[in-house]
């Protein structure tokens, strides 16, 4: 019996399915609704702190724009810090539900929690205590997404054993993730025009320019992430056995920095760090390129759209090149169509005729992040099984942390640098009335903005892949290694079964020796 059942686990295991097809969905769903809420927060906070947390209190907006900055550089380092200490602790999980899902599942209300205090200022007149609210709500808010995003993420490498099941479901999972990001924006755009006709013009007019539209938005993604999270716990397992090693941190940061195939893949968040910038302009690309806040809808939503469509296309080009390939590849186009905007643009001019060429180009240049939301998460699940081939431990939460732990020091570095090129490079002026949204900017402001869009994430898209140049998990290495833990999982199933085997046969001799002993004393009487 132990035999044929090792036999069968043996069978072609790169083929066998092991996930539901409603899994592969509701997986998806779990990414759709974290992204729902944390996938706009940081670019709309930031402009939350700057235009509107303390409008009217009187404070220098030179000073103002430093502490921002000051304020996401933090929140990045104790990101990065996070990062690792969730790895850390979901490899030290052990629950009948699994290693991940608990942190998923029951993180998701706290997250929410913190999420609406991040746009509740305090009315306060002193620099100082809005300072300190900024560095501790938006760190807070920072270290609990951490311990949500971070193993959501993890559980693309724990869904099957199957590597072609596990980059297919990733992809579907990082196509809805997409999905979310864009949604949350459709939120934010729904919200003020019901505002608008319940409260009328000028009073939806006050109310923006307090920031409560965006509090009310909040809300309704929060509870969004809450319901679709919830859909994924009830439904989803985690099939990779994990390993019962205890890890220590000195051993994690070793792991995390010696592994080449993960150091790679994590590199490339720190060598393309300033591609993200593009996320803190477009609310202002929306306001004063294509000339309404409300723009920021129709100026996401393609790129939404074309980074959903680049999911499935990364897919599709997978089934003929190898990640490194298809991740170069991608890069190679993103740097490309983000040119083409600028030049499209400038030769165009800042006017409504701007608007159309402007949001399909847009859709274009989405196509590319398609890839850096799918093809290191496989790399990553990839690199997972090489450490557990030459180690024997299976780690996703610290593998995970590691390109995480990256991540968020290219995002302290995005979250400084981006508020340098926004607010002080650009020439930006700040709004001194209570009751008017954004102030007028001058046409080398508008310049600046366009470049920050397109010109300066380009760059960062090209250098992004260089360390990919290194990255050697792929052909015959990963298939061998794909192999070779096949057999060792089939052959520690065989030995399971002949051990339970073994012990059914030793009660069974115990019980006819128990039962002859009984015979042989009413006999004796």
């Amino acid at each position: 019996m132990a035999k044929k059942k090792a036999a069968a686990a043996n069978t072609a295991p790169a083929e066998k399915k092991y996930m539901k097809p409603s899994e592969i969905v509701t997986f998806g769903i779990g990414l759709f609704g974290v992204a729902l809420l944390t996938g706009w927060m940081p670019d709309y906070t930031m402009t939350f702190f700057a235009d509107f947390a303390f409008k009217g209190k009187g404070f220098d907006s030179a000073q103002l724009a430093s502490v921002v900055a000051s304020v996401f550089g933090v929140a990045g380092i104790v990101g990065a810090v996070m990062e690792l200490v969730i790895g850390i602790l979901v490899d030290r999980t052990r629950t009948p539900l699994g290693k991940v899902k608990p942190w998923v599942g029951f993180g998701a209300i706290p997250l929410a929690i913190i999420s609406m205090l991040v746009f509740v200022a305090p009315n306060t007149s002193s620099f100082t205590a809005a300072t300190i609210w900024m560095f501790v709500i938006y760190s807070l808010y920072t270290a609990i997404s951490c311990a949500v995003e971070s193993p959501s993420n993890c559980f693309g490498a724990l869904c099957s054993p199957n590597p072609k099941e596990r980059s297919s479901a990733i992809s579907i999972a990082s196509f809805l993730r997409s999905v979310g990001q864009s949604g949350g924006q459709v939120v934010i755009i729904v919200v003020p025009l019901i505002m608008k006709a319940l409260m009328g013009q000028q009073q939806y007019k006050n109310a923006e320019g307090q920031g409560i539209d965006l509090i009310i938005s909040t809300a309704v993604c929060a509870l969004g992430m809450i319901i679709f999270v919830m859909i994924f716990f009830s439904n989803n397992k985690e099939r990779v056995p994990y390993t019962t090693e205890k890890v220590s941190l000195v051993e994690s940061i070793k792991l995390v920095f010696t592994n080449k195939n993960l150091l790679m893949v994590s590199l490339t968040k720190l060598c393309g760090f300033g591609r993200g910038v593009y996320g803190t302009v477009s609310l202002y690309i929306a306001v004063y390129l294509l000339g309404s806040k409300g723009l920021k809808l129709a100026l996401m939503l393609p790129m939404g759209i074309g980074t959903a469509v680049g999911t499935l296309l990364v897919n599709l080009v997978l089934k003929k090149f190898s990640t490194k390939k298809t991740f170069i590849l991608f890069c190679c186009y993103g740097a490309s169509a983000l040119a083409i905007l600028f030049f499209v643009s400038k030769g165009i001019g800042f006017n409504k005729t701007l608007i159309v060429p402007f949001l399909i180009l847009n859709f274009f240049c989405g196509i590319q992040h398609g890839n850096t939301n799918v093809t290191p998460n496989i790399m990553i699940a990839d690199c997972v099984d090489e450490m557990e081939y030459k180690t024997g431990k299976r780690q996703e939460g610290l593998a995970y942390a590691g390109y995480g732990l990256f991540s968020k020091i290219a995002s302290a570095g995005t979250k400084y640098f981006a508020p340098f090129l926004v607010y002080t490079w650009s020439g930006y002026q700040f709004s001194q009335s209570a009751n008017v949204a954004y102030a007028t900017q001058s046409d080398s402001t508008l310049s600046r903005f366009l470049a920050i869009y397109t010109i300066i994430p380009a760059i960062f898209v090209i250098l992004q892949f260089v360390p990919i140049l290194f990255y050697d998990m792929v052909g015959e290495k990963k298939e061998r290694i794909t192999a070779a833990l096949a057999e060792k999982r089939a052959k520690e199933a065989g030995e399971s079964d002949e051990a339970t085997v073994t012990e059914e046969v030793a009660k069974a001799v115990e019980a006819q020796a128990v039962e002859a002993n009984e015979n042989g004393e009413q006999i004796a009487e």
